[in-house]
């Protein structure tokens, strides 16, 4: 049988958590799990910021977007709706753990705009085979094709089979970037190293 005091008790907790002024503690759980047992009262259920929310928009930090099924057109009006956002396509889009293509540092002056792109394992040598061009708006789009990821090597009158893979596979790629602004593309330089970096210059518009 309850004690009158333990009934006591359980009122007043009662009367403390259905208290709308009482204070609650916000405490991070040591661990937690997904719920899954029935459906919660709409009262339980806490509210998510609306995505027309300025103040979550602005929170929202960089981001990866894949589209592995698009058209060319699609693709084109995703990479054109971001301001710095670069996109991948092909082999670029397929590198694993080692040095990662199409890493891209932007810098400006006064009068021109500078930049410089990861292309490890890129073909420096097939000239018909690797671009970069210049648009007016200033996207910059490079094509070329990736050397690296085979399953045998052939270097020095040896034959190797490559036991790892992780370097980008062989084949074509792109990667399309914005400058900041408006470029005049007729004067636009560049120089493919053997470091792997290309880097290119062009005057603002």
């Amino acid at each position: 049988m309850t004690s009158p005091a333990r009934v006591e008790e359980t009122r007043k907790n009662e009367a403390d958590s259905s208290n709308p002024r009482q204070r609650i503690l916000n405490v991070a759980p040591i661990n937690s799990m997904p719920y899954i047992g029935p459906p919660l009262p709409h009262s339980y259920i806490p509210s998510s910021p609306r995505v027309e929310d300025p103040e979550a928009m602005v929170k929202v930090g960089p981001a990866m977007v894949y589209c592995p099924l698009t058209t060319s057109q699609e693709w084109d009006d995703i990479v054109s709706a971001t301001k710095t956002g670069v996109s991948l396509t092909g082999t670029a889009a397929m590198g694993k753990v080692g040095p990662v293509i199409g890493r891209v540092d932007i810098g400006e002056n006064e009068n021109s705009y500078f930049f410089r792109v990861s292309l490890p394992g890129v073909a420096r040598d097939q000239t018909d085979s690797f671009s970069c061009d210049m648009e007016p708006d200033g996207q910059v789009k490079i094509r070329g094709v990736t050397t690296t990821g085979e399953n045998i090597v052939c270097k020095n009158s040896q034959i190797f089979r490559m036991q790892s893979k992780n370097l980008c596979p062989p084949g074509h790629f792109s990667i399309t970037f914005q400058l900041p602004g408006p470029v005049n593309n007729l004067q636009f330089s560049g120089a493919f190293g053997a470091d792997g970096i290309l880097e290119g210059s062009v005057a603002k518009r």
